[in-house]
């Protein structure tokens, strides 16, 4: 597969009608990461990672071996984080061209309507692990210059309808708050060369019952040979040690 080069136009002009697109975020005001940048800017960053569990090596192993994975488990267990480092670990290996990462601008409790300012700013919220997990392990600078040369893209779920995403890694975040159709539009936007990993623990959906198709859909492709169904545990919890005792009696 031929490489590109990461500052080429193809980058800087990809899909600017359906995307939101890092351009959108270029503003002498605001922007998602800036404080950030300014607070750590010559800060080491993460070079390297170990699973901390036999299910997160399980887990990073299934995302090596397989096009699609579906990591499905509770809060904590690493679920996100583990996707966003194969992604950046595949992307610098220059076996990928480009990052995509997705979540649902769902709701859970509050309103978005009420955030102040513009589209970009109200999603701002709801992106912000992704923008955590990345600076963690590219650092805030090269975060930034990958989002505005367009190696990377963050966007919510509803942008990525039409595409084919092709020599990509894709991690749609939080899927337990997709109904079965926004999966399986997702499902379908699968390229060649690329890889994608789905994130999500069914408990803790927002979507009224019922409605979220995350179970439904892992234990459909569960029998598919080609696609791994990663289920994390309890055991698998990384946070402090009250998360996972909470969790069992919650």
């Amino acid at each position: 597969m031929a490489k590109k080069s990461r500052n080429s136009k193809n980058y800087a002009h990809h899909n600017k009608e359906n995307i939101v697109h890092p351009a959108s975020f270029k503003s002498d005001k605001w922007h998602p990461l800036d404080r950030e940048i300014d607070g750590r800017r010559d800060q080491k960053y993460v070079k390297n990672i170990k699973p901390r569990s036999k299910g997160q090596e399980n887990l990073i192993q299934s995302i090596k071996d397989h096009s699609l994975t579906l990591a499905i488990g509770p809060a904590g267990t690493g679920k996100t984080y583990l996707a966003i480092a194969s992604a950046v670990e595949a992307l610098e290996n220059g076996d990928i061209e480009r990052i995509i990462l997705s979540r649902p601008a769902m709701e859970a409790g509050e309103s978005l309507g009420f955030l102040p300012g513009d589209l970009q700013e109200k999603m701002a919220p709801y992106l912000r692990p992704l923008y955590d997990s990345l600076g963690d392990r590219l650092g805030g600078k090269k975060v930034r210059q990958y989002l505005e040369d367009g190696t990377i893209e963050i966007a919510p779920i509803g942008f990525m309808r039409g595409r084919t995403l092709n020599n990509a890694f894709i991690v749609i975040d939080e899927a337990q708050n997709c109904t079965y159709g926004q999966l399986k539009m997702i499902l379908s936007r699968l390229g060649w060369h690329s890889t994608m990993v789905i994130t999500g623990d069914p408990d803790q959906s927002d979507l009224l019952d019922g409605m979220s198709g995350l179970s439904q859909i892992s234990d459909k492709l569960e029998a598919i040979e080609r696609i791994a169904v990663c289920r994390l545990q309890q055991t698998d919890i990384v946070r402090h040690p009250l998360v996972a005792k909470m969790l069992n009696v919650l």
